[in-house]
Formats: C-alpha cells, sequence, structure tokens
C-alpha cells in the first residue's frame, strides 16, 4: 500500500501551528450580542422570585432570559442515535436547579464587560430542597430529584424517575449461582471509580448568526453536528430546514463534547433578535457545568477451579449520573458488553444494576464510555484470582481469554451483533500482544517485584482491555468525493475531527483507492448543508464506519472514471486500468492522463461532473484488543509512585496512519494513567465543585510519565478499511487495573477506589501490618 500504514502528516497540523484561523471562536461575527450564564450556587433548589430591575436597565443589556421564555420542552442533551437511549428530562432553563453549576438565566448584553455586571446584579431568591451527594442512597430515596410530570423515556430503558432511576438493566447467561456453588475457589470485591473530568484544551464553544437566506447557522465546537441540529430544532420548535451547524477545528473532547451545552442559548438568542452571537465557557464552568465520567460502584465475583478454569462472572454495577441522565443506559451497557466478553470460556456471566440521579454534576460520555470502569473491577479482580490460585496472572489470562474465531454470547445479547446473533473474532491477536508486551516490559526478570532497597521496590502488572468499532447497526457514516480539472479531489464527509486525526486517515483512505498522494484529496468535514450525514465522533467510529463509507465511495468514483475515460477513448472499460495518474487500455495501447481527462470533462469533451456518494453502517463492532503493561517506583514510606515504563501492544487491524495511531494509544494511557493516579472531581458537603481549575484539579505531564512504548501487532480485520479497526479508546481501559496489580506485586496491598493514592497505599499498608501483628 501507498498512503495507508504508513506516517503521514496532519492535513491540518501546519496551518494550525501556523496560526490560522480554525477554532469556533474564530469565526464569530464582529459585534456578537455576549452571553453569559448565571448557574446556581445550591446542589438542589427551587427559584422563588427573580429580582433583575437593577439589571435590565443597564445600557448594553439586551435580554434576561429565564424559563418563562422557553418552550417547556424535555429533551435530552446527550448527541446519541434517534429515537435517543436516554431519558428526556432535560428543560432549557427550569425554575428547579439540581446540581450547583445548573442553569438559572442567561443574560444577553453587548459586551462581556455588561453581561458581568449584569449578573452581578441580578438577585434570586431561592427555596433550597435537600440534596442526593452519596449516590449509593439514591435509590428510593425519599427526595425526588425528578419530579416533573413531562419528562419520558423514547423507548424501555428502565427508567422511574419515581425511584431516582434514570435506566436499569439485566441479563444472565447460564446460571451464575448454581456456577458459583460448583467452583473451587470464589473472589468477591467491591471497587469504586470516581468522577473525571474531560479537560480538553478548548473549552466549549458555539457561536450564531442568520444567513442571507433568513436561516439559522450555528458554529459549535462539537462531536455530533447533525445531532445537534436535531436536537435545537426539536427543542426550540425551530424547523431543522432552517438550521445549519458548522463544526470548525475542534481543540479535544474526549466525550465532553459528544452533547450539546451552550448551543441551545446562542440559537434562541440569534434566532429570536436576528443578530449574531456567541458563548464560550469559562474553564471553571467547563469542569462544573458539563460533563464528568460515570463514578460507579462495582460488585465483582469470579469463580474458577482449582487448574485456573474460570466458570462464572457477576457483576453487578450501581452507577451515578448525576442530575440528568444523559448517556446513562449506554455507559451502564458498556461497563459489561466490552468488558465481560475477554473471558468467554465460562458456563455463566451475570451482569446488571442501576443507574441513578443524585444531584451532582451530570455525568456523560467520556473516552472509554464504561469499559475503563468494568475494566478496573474485572482486571484487578483476575489478579485476585490469580493470586489466591497461586498461578502467573498471564497464564490465567491466556487460558480463558478470547481467541481468534471464537465469540461471546454477550455480543447477541448486550447488542454487539447482527439482529440477535454473536459476532465472531475474524480478528483477535491478544496472545500475541501478551507475548510482545512481556517480552518488552521484561516479565520473566521482574514479575512481580523487583529491585527492593531499603526505601523502594520496583514492580510490574498488566491488564488486558477490549473496545469496539462504532456501533452496530445504528452508527451510519456516509462520504462524498468528486472529481475536479487538473486531477484532483474533493471529499466531503460528515465525520468529525475533534484533533484525534480523522480528517487525514479518512484522506488517505481516498488516496488508497484513487492511487493518488493525499496533498490532492482536499476534506470538508462536518456541515450539516454541505456534507453528508454522519453520527459523529464517538463510539470510536470514525476509522471504522466513516472510513468505510470513504472507501465504497472512492471505489464507485474511480469505476465511474474508468467508464468515462474509456468513452472518450472509445475502447472498452473492461480493458482499461487507471495506475493514479493515467488511464491505460491494454488491448489498443490508448492512454489518457488524469490530467487532460479530468480537463477535458470539465470543459470540452462529454462534460460531467464526476462524483460518488457511499454510506455504510456496520454491521458487527470488531473489537480492537490491547494488552497493557507497566513498570513502578513505590517509595515503601511515603507510599509515592512513579511510572518508569507503561508498554502498550495493541491489535487494530491496519493502522491506518502509523503516527496518529500511536498518538491515540498514547493520549489514552497517559489520560487513564491520570484517572488511576491523580485525577478526582471533589466536592464539598453541599455539592459544591472544589476543583474547578487546573491547580487543584491534576493531570498527567511528561513529568509523572517517563516512557511509553507502543506496538501494534500484525491484524487483518477483513470488514475494515483496509483491515482497520478503532483504537482511539481502547489505550485508556488498561492503566487503572494494571497499576492497581502492580501496587499489590510491590507491597501486598490492593486496593480496589479509584484514585490510587499515595493516603490509600499508606492506610492499606497501615492495616496490613496491624492485621499481622
Amino acid at each position: 500500500m501507498k498512503t495507508v500504514q504508513t506516517i503521514q502528516p496532519s492535513v491540518d497540523g501546519k496551518g494550525l501551528m501556523m496560526g490560522r484561523k480554525g477554532y469556533t471562536d474564530d469565526y464569530k461575527e464582529p459585534g456578537s450580542l455576549i452571553i453569559k450564564i448565571l448557574r446556581s450556587p445550591y446542589a438542589h433548589a427551587k427559584i422563588k422570585q427573580i429580582d433583575s430591575s437593577k439589571a435590565s436597565p443597564l445600557p448594553g443589556v439586551r435580554m434576561i432570559l429565564t424559563a418563562a421564555d422557553f418552550p417547556r420542552i424535555p429533551f435530552t442533551r446527550a448527541g446519541q442515535g434517534y429515537p435517543e437511549p436516554s431519558p428526556h428530562d432535560k428543560f432549557v432553563l427550569d425554575e428547579t436547579l439540581r446540581y450547583v453549576g445548573d442553569e438559572v438565566l442567561a443574560v444577553v448584553a453587548e459586551s462581556e464587560e455588561v453581561a458581568e455586571k449584569a449578573l452581578s446584579l441580578i438577585r434570586v431568591d431561592y427555596e433550597v430542597l435537600e440534596p442526593i451527594l452519596d449516590f449509593e442512597t439514591a435509590l428510593d430515596h425519599p427526595v425526588l430529584i425528578h419530579p416533573e410530570p413531562e419528562i419520558k423515556e423514547m423507548f424501555p430503558i428502565g427508567f422511574d424517575p419515581k425511584r431516582n432511576l434514570a435506566a436499569s438493566y439485566q441479563m444472565e447467561v447460564g446460571e451464575v449461582i448454581k456456577e458459583l456453588a460448583a467452583c473451587d475457589t470464589i473472589v468477591k470485591s467491591r471497587f469504586f471509580t470516581q468522577a473525571q473530568a474531560h479537560v480538553m484544551m478548548e473549552p466549549h464553544a458555539v457561536n450564531a448568526r442568520i444567513d442571507y437566506q433568513n436561516r439559522l447557522v450555528i458554529y459549535s465546537s462539537t462531536q455530533t453536528p447533525f445531532h445537534i441540529r436535531r436536537i435545537i430544532s426539536q427543542a426550540l420548535e425551530i424547523p431543522i430546514s432552517q438550521i445549519r451547524v458548522i463544526k470548525p477545528r475542534v481543540g479535544g473532547g474526549f466525550g465532553g463534547k459528544q452533547a450539546i451545552h451552550g448551543e441551545m442559548f446562542a440559537a434562541f438568542v440569534t434566532w429570536k433578535t436576528k443578530q449574531p452571537s456567541t458563548l464560550v465557557y469559562t474553564r471553571k464552568e467547563v469542569f462544573s457545568s458539563t460533563y464528568t465520567r460515570h463514578p460507579m460502584r462495582l460488585d465483582l465475583t469470579l469463580g474458577a477451579m482449582k487448574d485456573g478454569t474460570l466458570k462464572a462472572i457477576d457483576c453487578q454495577v450501581l452507577s451515578d449520573t448525576g442530575a440528568y441522565g444523559e448517556h446513562a443506559l449506554t455507559v451502564f451497557m458498556v461497563t459489561g458488553s466490552k468488558v465481560l466478553p475477554l473471558y468467554n470460556k465460562v458456563s455463566a456471566v451475570r451482569f446488571g444494576g442501576h443507574v441513578v440521579y443524585t444531584n451532582h454534576t451530570p455525568a456523560g460520555a467520556f473516552r472509554g464510555y464504561g469499559a475503563i470502569q468494568g475494566n478496573f473491577a474485572l482486571e484487578s479482580a483476575i489478579d485476585m484470582l490469580a493470586k489466591k490460585l497461586k498461578m502467573d496472572p498471564l497464564k490465567l489470562r491466556e487460558m480463558n481469554m478470547m481467541k481468534e474465531g471464537e465469540t461471546s454470547p454477550i455480543f447477541a445479547i448486550m447488542g454487539e451483533g447482527t439482529a440477535g446473533t454473536a459476532m465472531i473474532m475474524d480478528t483477535c491477536k491478544l496472545e500475541e500482544c501478551i507475548a510482545r508486551g512481556k517480552a518488552l516490559i521484561g516479565w520473566e526478570d521482574k514479575y512481580p517485584r523487583f529491585q527492593e532497597t531499603k526505601t523502594t521496590v520496583r514492580a510490574v502488572g498488566m491488564a488486558l482491555a477490549m473496545q469496539g468499532s462504532g456501533i452496530p447497526l445504528i452508527d451510519m457514516g456516509s462520504a462524498t468525493i468528486k472529481l475536479n480539472d487538473d486531477g484532483f479531489y474533493n471529499l466531503l464527509v460528515g465525520a468529525t475531527e475533534i484533533g484525534q486525526g480523522s480528517d487525514t486517515v479518512l484522506s488517505q483512505i481516498a488516496a488508497e483507492v484513487l492511487e493518488t498522494t493525499l496533498d490532492k484529496i482536499i476534506i470538508y468535514s462536518s456541515d450539516t448543508d454541505l456534507t453528508p450525514f454522519d453520527v459523529g465522533a464517538y463510539a470510536s467510529s470514525t476509522t471504522y464506519v466513516s472510513g468505510n463509507a470513504v472507501l465504497k465511495a472512492a471505489k464507485a468514483l474511480k469505476a465511474k472514471m474508468i467508464d468515462k475515460a474509456a468513452q472518450l477513448l472509445e475502447v472498452e472499460s473492461d480493458s482499461l486500468v487507471f495506475d493514479g495518474t493515467m488511464f491505460q487500455d491494454l488491448k489498443t495501447g490508448k492512454s489518457i492522463s488524469l490530467t487532460d481527462f479530468s480537463n477535458q470533462i470539465t470543459y470540452s469533451k462529454q462534460q460531467e461532473q464526476l462524483s460518488a456518494t457511499a454510506s455504510y453502517v456496520g454491521h458487527k463492532s470488531p473489537p480492537p484488543f490491547m494488552a497493557g503493561f507497566v513498570e513502578i517506583e513505590i517509595d515503601k514510606q511515603t507510599c509515592e509512585l512513579s511510572i518508569e515504563h507503561y508498554v502498550s501492544v495493541v491489535d487494530c487491524g491496519t493502522p491506518i496512519n502509523l503516527k496518529l495511531a500511536q498518538g491515540q494509544v498514547e493520549g489514552a494511557i497517559v489520560q487513564g494513567l491520570g484517572m488511576a493516579l491523580t485525577e478526582n472531581v471533589k466536592e464539598s458537603s453541599q455539592g459544591k465543585l472544589l476543583t474547578g481549575d487546573l491547580l487543584s484539579y491534576t493531570i498527567p505531564t511528561r513529568k509523572e510519565i517517563k516512557r511509553l512504548t507502543t506496538e501494534f501487532v500484525s491484524s487483518y480485520e477483513k470488514s475494515g478499511p483496509y483491515g482497520a479497526k478503532s483504537v482511539g479508546e481502547v489505550g485508556i481501559d488498561t492503566p487503572p487495573a494494571a497499576l492497581a496489580n502492580a501496587i499489590e506485586n510491590a507491597l501486598g496491598v490492593r486496593i480496589t477506589s479509584l484514585p490510587l493514592t499515595p493516603e490509600k497505599i499508606f492506610f492499606a499498608m497501615k492495616e496490613k501490618r496491624s492485621n499481622n501483628e
């Protein structure tokens, strides 16, 4: 292959480094109205009265918007397939406030200074209500977070707001209780994962204007422009035909922009005033008033025989969705569906639980999307089982894990196959991933611990992971490609470039089909008027789903080009070949260059615009797999931990762009290490955010991570474009469990709650010493 599976520079990289205009805020109209939001100081309250008498007369204040100004139509902010698997439980503004940071009202002014001054002059009288801040007490709590009668589920998801229940689910294969009773060894433990913030570099931003056709044009830093258009239309009762959403360059999303946030306000203000408007979140607002990762409690039980044969897995989960139920069910489902099939040889498996409302900042989509929480529990428990059986944890995994050509009944039950059938693993290189990772980390020489001194010890740990490649039978991607004069191409895709490199990867796929160079493919992405439909950047879908659409469109265009060239040359198309620059007839020797061909059909002979559009919906979601290995050093006195080396060996099928694939894995690893070690959204006893800036919320830097090694095993997924599967999320899943396993290997203590802080290790060591005395 000429372009695929090579290192190619990002198509937008140089321009961005040179400071070219590209992000949402760069496109706001001069003189745009500034929108600022007054946010709730209480975790749970009702608005009794709003006094804006001092703010309204301020010169430059144009509007003060309250709940009375908006249609009372419940919607979900989640950018998902339609009908959404999230409850419609949100109003643009409401008189009931459900978390610290919830929207009270909006001020619209001619300048930021005036807007801020107006906010400071508004007085709100609140009735403070009892909040629910402990998610373990939320189910059937006497306080109801959503008593309003208008809210609804779009189809059955276990939604019961009278129980503070956003969603619930249960499934079972075989008879778990019966299998556990027959097992020689049982491991049972409770795990906790915390809320994590996305910390994308670009905050949420939106601007809006009215175009010359009196249509609403929205520029949004979003992962899901087509979903944004639909949600705005439904919630504000604006005809969808009158809305255009453009996604410029996005400075990171990680799932936090797979939703509608400020867009509703900008759309309403501009549609009502016919003037341009803009809303850019502050960093504090991003922390307090967008999304976090769902905190979870996971009760995991494993049953095995003395020889290591795993017989049963039971996983019961309680998930905290916060104030609103966005992504509540689907994140919960992925906790099982993208984790439990790793060990497919069990006789019985059970998964279920509840997603509850609390008065915390809403949880939502986040890279890993439930799999990282489930993986922490399962892969920690596998090591605990290995210890109990006195087995090498690698051997235990190799005995029981998924292998190529196999399947799991979970796939059919939980929606990972076609029409209720189980998905077969056409590619699963976990054996190769383990073998290579074991060699790269030096497992034989270092497991379980080594280089122990009076004050420090080094140890290794590992974990396996799987993810997915889009949502089968639901996610659709589309692409249009057209030939221009002089022989270059326009590629139009709805897929959203959010910094992950999808514009480059999709251009490489088109270039490979058309046998041209990357500079000849001019890509334009994510404009609901101009590009074909795509669900957006989520669920690790872009390379596999949108990439397949590009592959189909490029092949269709190539066939059209050959047919047209055959007409011009007056030959049969069956004997005509195209090498990217020249059409050559194998029978007559006649030929024409691509440049001459494209110019002739544009300007002089048999003129025709050649283009092709194709769509793709996956019938399965082939998982990428990986083995993650970590080497750590711990100070036995202070319990401070350093990461000396992290090894990732990944089966993602064909990596379309080797450097971008490496960046995706290593970026995800660092994000997973942050969740494992330092990142933790903290609130006061009254629900007020304590970690609302980058001084109090600690993300990893290069100083904390000394060495990353990433390799890709040879793999070819026949259903993917040029053999590709996804790679964007799988890297985030292994660090929490791998680190917890390494800590136990180093010190003999098991930490079952994230983050794995020195304080937790210290007190676990103290308890261990106390038990030994």
